[in-house]
């Protein structure tokens, strides 16, 4: 099931991946889309202190991936915004990264449609409204384990709106 949910500001963007930070095992694989400046980095920066991970989290543009070992488990960020295409991510060895040991958020995964696994969380991100600090974030899971994060996000995302974790700006569709 889809879920959409919207959110103020930065804090509110990284309580939210936080909350979908506490759902993430080995082996998940999350996607990320959206326009420049939409938040991509700041919700991998939730996720990322939710699993105990201290180290800055910063946009791996022009590295392509960041590894972090120092959490529950390991989380692989990728950026493919700079790829000429999904060949270019046989160099990198993503199958490591895709089927390996640890949780793995990717930056414009729109450009490695072909290769993304059929089973994975998409996450769209827009502006809402244009040039505004709200966000709107879309999960479009991808198979029953998506499914599954998806319904407990949703849980605990309620969960924490109606105790004023979001504040007033936050929206929920679908309770």
């Amino acid at each position: 099931m889809n879920f959409k949910v919207k959110c103020s500001g930065v804090t509110e963007t990284e309580g939210l991946s936080t909350a979908l930070g506490s759902l993430l095992k080995p082996g998940d694989i999350i996607c990320l889309y959206g326009e420049m400046g939409t938040g991509k980095t700041t919700f991998v920066r939730g996720v990322a202190r939710e699993l105990g991970i201290k180290e800055r989290i910063t946009s791996p543009t022009f590295t392509l991936v960041k590894e972090y070992y120092n959490g529950r488990f390991p989380l692989y960020h990728l950026d493919t915004y700079r790829l000429a295409g999904p060949q270019d991510m046989n160099d990198l060895g993503y199958g490591e990264y895709f089927y390996g040991k640890g949780i793995v958020l990717i930056e414009w995964a729109d450009r490695i449609t072909e290769l993304l696994p059929q089973e994975r969380l998409d996450v769209k991100i827009f502006f809402c409204p244009p040039g505004d600090e709200d966000r709107e974030f879309h999960f479009l899971p991808q198979g029953k384990r998506y499914d599954y994060v998806v319904e407990e996000l949703k849980k605990r995302v309620y969960f924490r709106n109606r105790n004023s974790y979001f504040g007033n700006q936050c929206s929920l569709d679908g309770r």
